[in-house]
């Protein structure tokens, strides 16, 4: 294991939490471990990945990939980015003359709680009062990169606190990035379901990893006035853990 690690922010986290940032930087020092956070690093290039712009997002993309050039782990507090540059790089590159750089890049980036669970293999105590927690997942976390167990792992180790299942915990959503801009009712149809079962779990708080998720759930709750608090995961264990 490295004794330093890259943090790639993703966007919402830099411009909408950035308290999940720094938690994730919190609990990969506590591990012991040199974080290292590249200044000029943007958007992983998912958006004009999935609008069909490959010359831009290729362009997009290499700059991310110059900005982490040590041999080092880059953990990524976002299923999202992560499953775009683990799994969709190499596709996007294939037939490019840097194709064997961009896989290189693409082996190195881990999932926040995958790498806390099957790399560094925490333990934490819980120094929290009880709560209640329901988790949501996102979708590339799930379909992308096979994160499913992880994260309730974690959540496990935290012994006053409750996990209650979604109902419909494999649902999206509905933000997906653009999809939730260009099918703005369907989006809004998919989250009115989600923040639906996330008030029936009576869950104090929602928790997941992905900062999309979080804002699209969390805003449609605002609207409501009414539902559990929306956190990061990243938030939840550095609080809990001290």
């Amino acid at each position: 294991m490295a004794e330093s690690v890259y943090l790639y922010g993703t966007c919402l986290v830099d411009l909408f939490r950035p308290e999940a940032g720094l938690a994730a930087i919190e609990l990969l020092e506590r591990e012991g471990l040199r974080v290292v956070f590249p200044q000029g690093q943007t958007c992983c290039a998912q958006p004009a990945y999935n609008c069909g712009y490959f010359d831009e997002a290729r362009a997009v993309a290499r700059r991310q990939i110059a900005l982490f050039p040590q041999p080092w782990p880059i953990v990524v507090p976002s299923g999202s980015c992560a499953g775009m540059m683990v799994r969709h790089y190499p596709a996007l590159f294939e037939g490019q003359p840097d194709l064997p750089d961009v896989l290189a890049f693409s082996a190195r980036v881990h999932e926040l709680t995958e790498f806390l669970v099957n790399v560094l293999h925490v333990a934490y105590e819980d120094k929290g009062e009880p709560l209640t927690v329901t988790w949501h997942p996102s979708c590339h976390a799930l379909r992308e990169l096979g994160v499913v167990d992880e994260p309730k792992k974690l959540l496990g180790q935290l012994r006053n606190v409750t996990l209650v299942p979604l109902s419909r915990e494999r649902e999206c959503c509905g933000f997906g990035g653009t999809f939730s801009v260009r099918y703005p009712e369907i989006s809004a149809a998919m989250v009115t379901d989600k923040a639906a079962d996330a008030v029936e779990t009576g869950a104090a708080e929602l928790v997941s990893g992905d900062g999309g998720c979080l804002m699209n759930i969390a805003g449609h709750l605002a609207t409501k006035g009414e539902g559990p608090r929306c956190r990061h995961i990243a938030e939840l264990l550095k609080e809990r853990i001290g």
